[in-house]
């Protein structure tokens, strides 16, 4: 469990950090247009407000879709695992 929240955290940051390089990474931009806000570029901590909405999008959807994977992932290689546990005859002594 604590295993997703610091891939979610850490996938986070890269896509944000990422999107703040190059803001045409999609979604964001996509969805700050469906917003249908106007893009401003007054700055925040340095950085033009817009990009920094549109890489906060950006660090919640790859993290959420790199956190689903990593449990899904997870899950199908666990099951396997016991599985293959399972089949194993039990030793004699």
């Amino acid at each position: 469990m604590m295993r997703g929240a610091v891939i979610f955290a850490l996938a986070f940051l890269v896509f944000l950090f990422v999107t703040l390089a190059y803001d045409e990474l999609p979604p964001g931009r996509a969805i700050y247009g469906l917003l249908g806000v106007e893009e401003i570029e007054e700055p925040v901590l340095g950085v033009p407000a817009t990009t920094l909405v549109v890489a906060v999008f950006n660090g919640v959807v790859y993290g959420f879709i790199v956190w689903l994977a990593f449990d899904i992932l997870g899950k199908v290689l666990g099951s396997e695992g016991k599985k293959k546990e399972s089949r194993q005859e039990p030793q004699q002594p």
